[in-house]
């Protein structure tokens, strides 16, 4: 009998544990919700010639992320495309995010696009953290994307695109 009551003592220890632990984590994390803003600085493309269009292509798209505090950051994005006309594309790539004190946020990311009825593109992105510098130093998080838009080439002109973006991240303790 005496043993039962030592199981369900632990059980109810480990459970408060798990309980406070996780609320303490929880609370650790930290936000950052910003509008980047990119343009197509380079891009490379060859056909693939099973469908008109279908490409693979490298892309850098460079811009600006505009935080919801008020600071600006610089964004440089690397990615390798797969996209097909009417039906949209698949990428992955990486990011460099350079906030004015020196600090950066490097990312992996997996991006879809697909077209919708009005012309523009749906737009999902996730993001993890790999790497931090500065105040960003250990960081662990993802970031999503599920709001983007793409604004179509203009004579041969560069892309250009904008997306919302919510960040949620921790920091190992100082």
């Amino acid at each position: 009998m005496a043993t039962k009551k030592v199981i369900w003592v632990l059980f109810g220890i480990l459970v408060i544990s798990a309980w406070v632990l996780g609320s303490a984590i929880q609370a650790g994390a930290e936000t950052l919700k910003f509008r980047v803003s990119l343009t197509e600085t380079k891009i490379l493309t060859m056909p693939v010639n099973d469908v008109e269009g279908h490409i693979l292509g490298l892309q850098t798209m460079e811009g600006l992320a505009f935080l919801e505090n008020g600071e600006i950051a610089r964004v440089k994005q690397y990615s390798a495309f797969d996209y097909i006309p009417g039906k949209g594309s698949q990428s992955f790539g990486y990011s460099l995010t350079t906030f004015e004190d020196g600090s950066t946020i490097e990312g992996r990311s997996q991006n879809i696009l697909v077209p919708d009825q009005s012309g523009t593109f749906s737009y999902k992105r996730t993001t993890e953290a790999i790497k931090g510098t500065g105040r960003f130093e250990g960081i662990k998080g993802t970031s999503s994307s599920t709001r983007g838009k793409l604004f179509e080439r203009v004579k041969g002109g560069p892309l250009l695109a904008t997306t919302d973006v919510t960040m949620t991240y921790t920091l190992p303790p100082k």
